[in-house]
C-alpha cells in the first residue's frame, strides 16, 4: 500500500463518525483512521521527525488452553497462553475515530504494518496499558514483521515501558503514568466509556476463532475506548502533543520544575553542591533510607479494641521540603574521626554523612516497641537480634547515617563505645525559595481541586507527590537489558565514573539527590515525634511511613504537635490553604481512621475492622478482597492463616518463552505468561523467643582498627 495513498480527498474539518472495525475490514478502517489523522513535526533539542498526530491504544486478552494440570506431587505445571482477542482504537482532539478488534497475535502485527504504511507522519505512538504483559505475547509477531527494537527502555525486568521499532511504531505503558488500574483511573477522569467489568469470563478455555459474544465485544472495545479517553484528557490538561506525552508520573512534573530552574539559576546552584562519584557511591547511595514501616512485637497476634486510632500526616514530604534545612553547599572531608556527641552538637546547622560504629548497642528501654537501626542498611554487624529487621541489640554495628538519623539513634539506644569516622559535612539551610513556593504551589492546587474536576485533581496530586520523587532518582540508573533471541533479562549495575560525569554535565539536571535522603530523615524523624504523642499508659501498635496506629492517643499532645508544625510553616513564609472556610495545613498530623478492632503481626501485614463493621487489611501480595477470607473474623488474622488464590485473585507470574512463533494445530503461540491463582500464608514475622536466640547464639567480639 503506497505511503499516505488512503489520505486523498480527505475531509479533516469534520468530527470523526465512530466506527467497530473487524480485521477482515481493514482496509476500510485503514481508510477511516488515515482521514481524520493529521501529521505534526516535532522539531529541537536535536530531534526533528514528523509523527501521526492521534494516540493509538491497544489491548489484547489471553486464555489458557485448558484445565490446570499438576504433577506427581502436587506442583502445578504452567501452561502456554494464547491471545484471543485484540482492539487498537484511534482518538484525535476531534473525537474518538474508531476500534479495530481481532483474535491473532499475527493480525494485530500485519495490521501495524498496514497501518504505519498508510499513514504520512514517521513515528506513531501506541500506548498499552501495563505494556509488559501485553508485549511479551506480541514480541515473537512483532519481531517477525518488525525486526528487533532499535530502542526499548525497560524499569526491570519484564517490564517495558517504551519500545520503538526501525519502521517508526512506538509502543509506550500508559500504567506507569496513571500508577492505577484502568478501572479505577476512568472513573477518576470519568470518561465516556469504563472498562465493561463483568463481560469477559476469565474461566472460559478459548481459541483464536474469533467469534465473540456481544457481551464480550463490549468488553475488549471498551478497554481500549477508555484508555483512549483517559489519555487525550491527559494531553488536553498537560498542553502536550502524543509524542511529548511524559513517560512516566514523575515526567508530568518534571518539565515544569526545569523551566521553574532555568528562571532561578538551578543548574549554577547544582554544579556548586554537587557530590563526587566518590561521596555519592559510598555515602548518599547507602546512607539513603525509604519510609519506616514497622508492629509493636510485644502487640503482635492481639487484637486491641481501645479504640484503636490512626494518625497521619498530611503532605508529609512536601511539608519537609518546606521547613527543613538541607545541605546548602559541598561536602568536604573530616580530617578525623568524631565522637556522635560532636556531631549531635552542630546537627542542627551542619549536615553530615559519616560511618556509625558502635560496640555493645542496644535499646535504652528493651521493651521499646519501635527500633529504628535497620539490619538490611548495616555495612557490617556482629551478632545482631533484631525484631523484623530492626536492631534490639548487637554486639558491633557499622552504618551509614545522616545527623538527623543519629539524633534518632541516640534517643533510643545505649552503647559502651561509638566513633563516627569517614565524616563530610556541609553547611545547611532551606531549600531554594523557587522549589519551595513551587511545592507550597502544588499543595494549594491539590487542596484548592479537592471535590472539584477529576482530570484536574488527579494531575495536581501526581504534581505534588512527584517533587519528592525528581529529589531521589538515582544519578546512575542500572541498565535492564532483553535479549531479543531468548526472552532473558540482565541487570547492568553501573559504578562508571563517566556515566556519573554525563549525569553532572546534562543540563536538565538541577535536583541534587541528597535533598531526597534528607526529605526522608526528616519524616522518619517525624513519624517518632508522632508516636510520643501516644499516652505512657495506651499503646504504639504500627507506623507506616507517615501514620501511626495507636490505642490510647494523649489528645493535649497531638494538639500541641500540630500548633509546632504550624508556626514551623509560617516562619518559613507560608500558611494555611483555606477552602469552604476550612484550613489546610501541610505536615500536621491529621485522624484518618477510628477503628473498633486491629491486629497486626509484622510490616505490611495488619488488619482493622472499621467502626461500620466491615473489615479492611493491609498485607503484602494479597488483594484487598482478601479481607472476606477473614469470615469477619480477626481472630482468624493469625501466623500460618491461608489466603486462597482463588478468593483473594492474586496470581503468580509464570513465563513460557519461545524463540520464535509458531502454529500448533491452526493456534498461534509466541512467549506468554501464565497467571496462576497463589494462595498466601500469613506469619508472625515479628514475633520471637528473645531468651531463647540469646541462649543459642554464640557471641563473639573483635576489635575495630579505627584507623
Amino acid at each position: 500500500m503506497p505511503k499516505g495513498s488512503m489520505q486523498k480527498g480527505a475531509d479533516r474539518s469534520s468530527a470523526p463518525e465512530y466506527k467497530l472495525y473487524s480485521y477482515a475490514e481493514q482496509e476500510a478502517a485503514i481508510a477511516h483512521i488515515c482521514r481524520y489523522t493529521r501529521t505534526g513535526r516535532r522539531a529541537g533539542r536535536g530531534q526533528n521527525f514528523t509523527y501521526n498526530d492521534v494516540i493509538f491504544t491497544a489491548d489484547t486478552e489471553t486464555s489458557k488452553t485448558g484445565p490446570d494440570r499438576y504433577d506427581a506431587k502436587g506442583n502445578y505445571i504452567p501452561q502456554e497462553n494464547i491471545v484471543v482477542a485484540w482492539t487498537l482504537s484511534a482518538v484525535s482532539d476531534r473525537g474518538i475515530i474508531c476500534t479495530v478488534y481481532g483474535s491473532r497475535p499475527s493480525e494485530f502485527c500485519y495490521f501495524l504494518d498496514l497501518l504505519q504504511d498508510a499513514l504520512q507522519g514517521e513515528k506513531t505512538y501506541i500506548f498499552f496499558h501495563n505494556l509488559a504483559y501485553d508485549f511479551t505475547f506480541l514480541e515473537r509477531f512483532l519481531f517477525d514483521i518488525f525486526g528487533y527494537p532499535e530502542n526499548q527502555l525497560n524499569t526491570k525486568p519484564h517490564y517495558p515501558v517504551s519500545v520503538e521499532f526501525g519502521n517508526g511504531i512506538i509502543l509506550r505503558d500508559s500504567l506507569i503514568i496513571a500508577q492505577k488500574k484502568l478501572e479505577k483511573w476512568a472513573d477518576e477522569l470519568d470518561v465516556v466509556h469504563k472498562k465493561a467489568v463483568g463481560k469477559w469470563d476469565y474461566n472460559v478455555f478459548r481459541d483464536q476463532s474469533g467469534k465473540f459474544t456481544a457481551d464480550e465485544l463490549q468488553y475488549i472495545e471498551q478497554d481500549t475506548l477508555a484508555l483512549a479517553e483517559c489519555l487525550e484528557k491527559l494531553r488536553i490538561q498537560l498542553h502536550k502533543h502524543v509524542y511529548s506525552l511524559p513517560m512516566t508520573a514523575t515526567g508530568i512534573l518534571r518539565e515544569e520544575t526545569r523551566k521553574e530552574g532555568r528562571k532561578n539559576r538551578a543548574r549554577d546552584r547544582f554544579l556548586r553542591v554537587a557530590p563526587s562519584y566518590d561521596l555519592y557511591t559510598r555515602k548518599l547511595l547507602p546512607g539513603y533510607h525509604g519510609g519506616y514501616v514497622h508492629n509493636n512485637r510485644h502487640a503482635a497476634g492481639w487484637i486491641w479494641k481501645d479504640d484503636p486510632t490512626c494518625y497521619d500526616f498530611a503532605s508529609s514530604y512536601p511539608f519537609r521540603i518546606l521547613v527543613d534545612n538541607f545541605p546548602k553547599e559541598r561536602f568536604r572531608k573530616l580530617p578525623d574521626q568524631l565522637p556522635p556527641a560532636e556531631i549531635l552538637q552542630y546537627a542542627d546547622s551542619t549536615a553530615f554523612v559519616f560511618n556509625f560504629y558502635a560496640e555493645q548497642i542496644e535499646l535504652k528501654d528493651p521493651d521499646f516497641p519501635m527500633p529504628t537501626l535497620q539490619l538490611s542498611k548495616c555495612i557490617k554487624s556482629m551478632n545482631a537480634i533484631t525484631d523484623n529487621g530492626r536492631i534490639l541489640q548487637a554486639d558491633a554495628v557499622d552504618i551509614v547515617l545522616t545527623e538527623v538519623d543519629l539524633k534518632l539513634i541516640h534517643r533510643f539506644y545505649k552503647w559502651d563505645q561509638a566513633v563516627c569516622y569517614d565524616v563530610y559535612a556541609a553547611a545547611k539551610g532551606p531549600l531554594p525559595r523557587w522549589f519551595r513556593d513551587m511545592t507550597y504551589r502544588l499543595f494549594h492546587d491539590k487542596t484548592m481541586l479537592k471535590g472539584g474536576d477529576p482530570v484536574e485533581y488527579s494531575l495536581a496530586k501526581a504534581r505534588l507527590n512527584s517533587l519528592y520523587g525528581m529529589c531521589c532518582q538515582k544519578s546512575i540508573r542500572p541498565e535492564i537489558i532483553e535479549d531479543y533471541t531468548t526472552g532473558d533479562y540482565t541487570i547492568e549495575e553501573s559504578e562508571d565514573k563517566d556515566k556519573y560525569q554525563e549525569y553532572l554535565n546534562n543540563q536538565n539536571t538541577i535536583l541534587p539527590y541528597f535533598w531526597g535522603v534528607w526529605v526522608t530523615a526528616y519524616a522518619m524523624e517525624a513519624l517518632f515525634d508522632l508516636g510520643a504523642c501516644v499516652d505512657p499508659s495506651g499503646v504504639w501498635l504500627y507506623s507506616d511511613t507517615d501514620s501511626v496506629y495507636a490505642c490510647g492517643w494523649d489528645q493535649e499532645k497531638v494538639a500541641a504537635y500540630n500548633e509546632r508544625q504550624k508556626d514551623r510553616l509560617k516562619a518559613a513564609g507560608y500558611n494555611a490553604v483555606m477552602k469552604d472556610a476550612r484550613e489546610y495545613w501541610p505536615g500536621v498530623a491529621e485522624l484518618d481512621g477510628q477503628y473498633k478492632e486491629f491486629i497486626g503481626l509484622h510490616s505490611k501485614c495488619y488488619a482493622v475492622r472499621k467502626t461500620d463493621g466491615q473489615i479492611k487489611i493491609t498485607v503484602a501480595g494479597v488483594p484487598k478482597k482478601g479481607a472476606a477470607c477473614l469470615k469477619n473474623d480477626l481472630a482468624n488474622f493469625q501466623d500460618g492463616f491461608v489466603f486462597p488464590g482463588k478468593e483473594t485473585g492474586k496470581l503468580t507470574h509464570y513465563y513460557v518463552m519461545r524463540q520464535e512463533p509458531v502454529l500448533e494445530n491452526g493456534i498461534e503461540k509466541g512467549n506468554s505468561v501464565d497467571l496462576h491463582a497463589c494462595d498466601y500464608a500469613i506469619s508472625n514475622l515479628g514475633i520471637f523467643d528473645l531468651f531463647k536466640v540469646l541462649g543459642t547464639e554464640e557471641i563473639e567480639m573483635q576489635v575495630y582498627d579505627n584507623e
